[in-house]
């Protein structure tokens, strides 16, 4: 990795665990950590967030989604350039990594001792820091090997190489990112490099749809207020299309690099993030079944859906 970018990453509170590997600190880990509220995942799925280790295995993506907070320059493209990692390493760096960002609050007079002593050994991966997962050619060896651990996993993946989607270990929760209900908005708001991205994100859909057999499925839109907030039936279809057990209605956030090409005002409030789900959940004839205010995200599912969730 190029040392310009690297210091970037450093003052960004990145802890690299590798030539293209990182973990770093969510701000619900550390609000966790002092008592101060949790992260929408505890409520919806069930995860500790002081013991959840976000992170990534590859920094490089095949996309420039304008909402995404990360470097694109040094980071843009559909393969990893530096020598690989190992899963192995990653997994032990990305704990050390992860005692070392937070061992600073031992200080803290606000903090929870029992939570800081069980935050020193993660249990909860989210393979979703930065980057797409399926870029890296190890991630199934990463998968089984936090699985032996008893680790849950959580991958989010932007669609765009189904046959590796097709084929992966299935993880805890496999998150498919769908930013746009057409074809027009999601090459604008996406900005794929690959040709046919469409048409691969469709096909990704599908396969989803079986793999919800294997792990707990989840579609997730970022809602951008004034872009991507229409076409609720186009949404919806490519929804029936995936099948999955769970959509998350999340609002973007106006932070880091998508600063550059967004405004404060493409943010939409919660209020505007349940509204949309409202009309979504109208079209599919599902429900909102939880939902998180700090985090501006909706939970949606089928009315039906504790008879067909896969129990972990």
């Amino acid at each position: 990795m190029d040392k310009s970018i690297e210091s970037i990453l450093k003052r960004q509170h990145y802890y690299l665990t590798g030539s293209h590997s990182a973990v770093k600190i969510c701000t619900w880990t550390k609000n966790s950590l002092r008592d101060e509220g949790v992260c929408y995942k505890e409520s919806f799925y069930g995860i500790s967030s002081h013991r959840c280790c976000q992170m990534t295995p590859c920094f490089t993506c095949d996309m420039e989604c304008i909402f995404c907070w990360r470097n694109m320059e040094a980071h843009t493209g559909i393969k990893i350039k530096e020598k690989l990692d190992q899963p192995e390493d990653i997994i032990e760096n990305c704990i050390k990594g992860q005692w070392k960002l937070i061992n600073g609050f031992g200080g803290n007079k606000k903090l929870n001792k029992k939570k800081f002593e069980e935050a020193k050994n993660p249990n909860q991966f989210a393979i979703s820091l930065t980057g797409e997962p399926t870029i890296y050619p190890k991630l199934n060896e990463l998968i089984k090997l936090l699985h032996k651990r008893k680790c849950t996993t959580f991958v989010v993946s932007n669609g765009m190489f189904p046959d590796k989607l097709k084929n992966i270990e299935p993880p805890t929760q496999l998150y498919l990112s769908l930013d746009a209900p057409n074809k027009e908005l999601f090459e604008k708001i996406d900005k794929p490099t690959q040709k046919n991205a469409w048409q691969k994100l469709n096909r990704s859909l599908g396969i989803l749809k079986e793999l919800r057999k294997k792990t707990r499925t989840v579609i997730r839109i970022t809602l951008i207020k004034g872009m991507n907030d229409t076409d609720i039936k186009g949404y919806a279809e490519l929804i029936k299309k995936a099948d999955p057990m769970f959509v998350e209605v999340k609002a973007y956030m106006f932070i880091g690099s998508s600063r550059l090409r967004l405004s404060i005002e493409n943010m939409p409030r919660h209020e505007e993030v349940k509204e949309f789900s409202k009309k979504l959940v109208k079209e599919l004839k599902w429900e909102i079944i939880d939902e998180s205010m700090p985090s501006r995200v909706c939970l949606i599912a089928e009315k039906d859906y504790e008879n067909r969730i896969i129990k972990n």
